[in-house]
């Protein structure tokens, strides 16, 4: 059974991932200077193919290769040029990162997108997903893992007093466990996989961070709580306007064996952002329905927006990534 190890501390805020626009440093910049509990690597997915989420990961790969047809992003034999580009906008991003953390102590979080995500997402040479073929899922998750162990090396060879937190991104993993993944002509679907299968896979790349805390970040509906849990997710990060009654069980008994939740109650794009405290009154809310008391509320919750910035004009993000840190604060002032 998983316990939060909460090493960001009590009413913090974090960011999911992605920013908009395409200069590495100002998005460091932004994230280091907002964020001080828990800051993150930010993904910066409009300078194109290589930055996106399934090519910034297929560029951390070992060992299997990447590259871009007009369907999508291929496995393919050698690294190319869109291997290339993926790893050098990493590196990019990795010294900006780098440039403002100078001194930084404290946690980290990087994130990448997890095996099953990406089996839904690169393609075999046969055109279908990688998701059809159970072999090809064994050789992702493996190569996957391979290439975050040397990923999370490298982030805490550039900021060495870092306490880092990995997040998988698995926006599809409903649609894995639920057969709703279609295939190359449409007209079909890829049948469920097995949810023994999914969560040892899930296992397996978690690990990777060893005594680290690990988040599984999906800002899809009917996010699979009990599953994350028993794979080892430490926190599950998830947007709270997707919930329904249906998963509250789930949540009640995942903050009671001492998982935390990355809550998304800012929207993403740009809107008027509301008071702090009314953005944070449906977290509120759903503690009383679970009958959880609300001293636990700014240890296990971390506030952020309900998915990633990369919609969001560059002042927006700004403003959301601020509003998140107020509206935590909102949440330790009056956890009533």
């Amino acid at each position: 059974m998983s316990e939060t190890k909460n090493i960001w501390g009590p009413a913090a805020a974090t960011g999911v991932g992605s920013m908009p626009g395409g200069d590495a440093r100002e998005a460091a910049k932004t994230v280091t200077g907002s964020l001080e509990a828990l800051p993150h690597l930010p993904e910066l997915p409009a300078r194109g193919p290589g930055a996106d989420m399934i090519g910034r990961t297929a560029g951390m790969l070992v060992d299997l290769y990447a590259r871009v047809e007009p369907s999508g992003w291929r496995i393919g034999d050698r690294p190319g040029r869109d291997t290339r580009r993926a790893r050098s906008w990493l590196v990019e991003d990795l010294d900006a990162l780098e440039e403002f953390t100078q001194g930084y102590t404290g946690a980290l979080k990087v994130s990448a997108v997890g095996p099953w995500t990406l089996a839904a997402a690169l393609e075999l040479r046969n055109g279908e997903v990688a998701l059809s073929d159970p072999g090809a899922c064994r050789d992702l998750a493996g190569s996957l893992a391979e290439g975050l162990r040397g990923h999370l090396a490298e982030v805490r060879r550039r900021v060495p007093g870092a306490s880092l937190v990995l997040q998988l991104d698995e926006p599809s993993l409903t649609a894995v466990l639920t057969g709703t993944v279609r295939t190359a002509s449409g007209y079909r679907t890829h049948r469920a996989v097995d949810r023994g299968v999914v969560e040892g896979a899930l296992r397996d790349v978690l690990a990777v961070a060893g005594d680290g805390p690990v988040v599984v970040h999906s800002c899809a509906p009917a996010v699979p709580f009990a599953l994350l849990r028993r794979a080892g997710a430490t926190a599950i990060s998830f947007d709270l306007s997707l919930l329904t009654e249906r998963e509250e069980e789930s949540i009640g008994e995942a903050v009671e064996a001492g998982t935390a939740l990355f809550v998304g109650t800012v929207p993403g794009t740009d809107s008027p952002l509301s008071d702090p405290a009314g953005s944070v009154m449906g977290v509120r809310t759903l503690w009383r329905r679970l009958g959880l008391a609300p001293g636990t509320l700014t240890e296990s919750v971390v506030i952020t927006p309900a998915c990633g910035l990369a919609g969001a004009s560059p002042g927006y993000a700004r403003a959301a990534l601020a509003h998140c840190v107020r509206a935590a604060g909102s949440l330790a002032d009056n956890p009533e």
